[in-house]
C-alpha cells in the first residue's frame, strides 16, 4: 500500500463530520513527522447504538484509519458507572460493553478497544497522576469543564462526578495519544488537557471535535445560562432515551421509513435533521444520491453534492415526503450490514431495548 501524502491525510480527518481542529496546524506538524500518529475516542456504555453513536462516529474513525491513524475506542466502564448509566450495575455494564466492542470491531475494522478499567488496573500512576492533574484545577474550571447540563442538575451532582472531566483528561495522557478526538459537546474537556498537559511536562494532544447528529424530533432548547452556542446542537442530539426520535442500527427498513416520515422537515435547511442525515450520513458513503419517483412528480433525480439537494429542497423543487423516502433508502443501506450481524444475538438488543 502506498504512503498517503500529509495533505491528503489532512483531507480525510478534516471531512465531514469533523467540525473543529485544534489546531489544523499542529496536527500536519504531526502527521509531517509521525506515519502512525496515536488516536482515542471515548464512549460511555449505555444504550443501544445508532446513527450518532456508531455510524457518524465509526465514519470518522475510519477516516482517521484510512490516513493512517492507529485508532482506539475506548469504552469508558468507570465513567458509565459515575454518571449513573445502566443503574451502575456492574454486570449490565459490561455486557454491554462486548456489544459495543463487537460492534466497533465490525463497523470499524483495523480499530483498538480498551476499557477503561483495564487502563486503570494495568496504568500504575494512573491514580497519582490523577490527583497531580488536579491540583492544577479550580473547581470553577471543573464546573464549566462537565458535560453540558442545567443548573438544577449542577445542583444534583454527587463528588464522584465531579471526578470525572479530570478522568477524561488524563484517560489522554495515559493512553499516550496524539490525537483526542470527541463529539463538539466534549471540546471543553480538550481544553483542559491542553491547558493543563504543558504544566504536567505530558504530551498535548490535537483535538478534533466532529458534528453532534441531531434527532428526529423538532429542535428543542435546554436554556443553558453560558452555554447558547452549542445548547441547541446538544439538547437535541440524537439519544437512545428518545427513541421515536432515534434511528438504531437494529431498526428494519419498515422502523427506519416510518421514523423518517414522522420526522421533523421543516422548509429551511436550519436544523432539519433529515437533511442532516443526508449530509452527515448518506453523502460520506456515497457519491451520488438518488431520489426515486413517479414521472408526474418529476421523474427520478440524482444529486452529486449535498449542497445541490439542499437548493433543490430549499428552493421548493423537492417535496419532503420524496426526500424523507430516499434518506430511508439509503440509510437502510448503511445499516443493514450491522443489524444482520446481530440478528442472531438478539438477547442483549432486547434487554437494552427495555432501558
Amino acid at each position: 500500500m502506498l504512503m498517503m501524502d500529509v495533505e491528503s491525510r489532512m483531507e480525510l480527518i478534516a471531512r465531514e463530520p469533523t467540525e473543529e481542529i485544534v489546531t489544523p496546524e499542529e496536527l500536519r506538524a504531526l502527521l509531517e513527522v509521525n506515519s502512525r500518529p496515536r488516536h482515542y475516542i471515548g464512549l460511555e456504555i449505555s444504550g443501544l447504538l445508532h446513527l450518532g453513536s456508531l455510524v457518524l462516529t465509526g465514519f470518522k474513525i475510519n477516516d482517521m484509519i484510512r490516513a493512517g491513524v492507529e485508532c482506539t475506542v475506548f469504552l469508558a466502564d468507570w465513567h458509565t458507572f459515575i454518571n449513573d448509566k445502566l443503574q451502575g450495575d456492574w454486570d449490565m455494564i459490561r455486557k454491554v460493553a462486548r456489544y459495543y466492542e463487537d460492534a466497533f470491531r465490525l463497523f470499524c475494522p483495523g480499530v483498538n478497544i480498551i476499557m477503561g478499567s483495564e487502563l486503570y488496573s494495568r496504568y500504575e500512576g494512573y491514580w497519582d497522576d490523577l490527583i497531580r492533574f488536579s491540583k492544577h484545577i479550580t473547581l470553577p474550571r471543573i464546573m464549566r469543564s462537565l458535560t453540558i447540563m442545567g443548573r438544577s442538575e449542577r445542583d444534583r451532582l454527587d463528588f464522584a462526578q465531579l471526578i470525572y472531566p479530570a478522568m477524561q483528561a488524563v484517560d489522554v495522557h495515559a493512553l499516550g495519544v496524539d490525537i483526542a478526538h470527541a463529539g463538539i459537546d466534549q471540546r471543553k474537556v480538550h481544553m483542559l488537557a491542553r491547558d493543563v498537559f504543558p504544566k504536567m511536562g505530558w504530551k498535548v494532544p490535537v483535538a478534533v471535535h466532529h458534528h453532534l447528529l441531531p434527532g428526529l424530533g423538532e429542535p428543542v432548547r435546554l436554556g443553558l445560562e453560558d452555554e447558547s452556542s452549542i445548547d441547541l446542537k446538544v439538547s437535541s442530539k440524537m439519544s437512545k432515551s428518545k427513541p421515536h426520535t432515534s434511528i438504531f442500527v437494529h431498526d428494519d427498513e419498515h422502523a427506519i421509513r416510518e421514523k423518517l416520515r414522522r420526522a421533523w422537515c421543516p422548509e429551511s435547511a436550519e436544523n432539519n435533521p433529515v437533511l442532516e442525515i443526508a449530509r452527515y450520513i448518506v453523502f460520506h458513503e456515497f457519491r451520488e444520491f438518488t431520489v426515486e419517483r413517479p414521472a408526474k412528480y418529476g421523474g427520478s433525480i440524482t444529486f452529486t453534492s449535498y449542497r445541490e439537494l439542499e437548493e433543490a429542497y430549499t428552493g421548493k423543487r423537492l417535496h419532503a415526503l420524496d426526500l424523507k423516502n430516499a434518506v430511508a433508502s439509503y440509510l437502510n443501506r448503511i445499516v443493514e450490514p450491522v443489524r444482520e450481524h446481530f440478528k442472531d444475538r438478539r438477547e442483549i438488543v432486547e434487554v437494552l431495548a427495555r432501558q
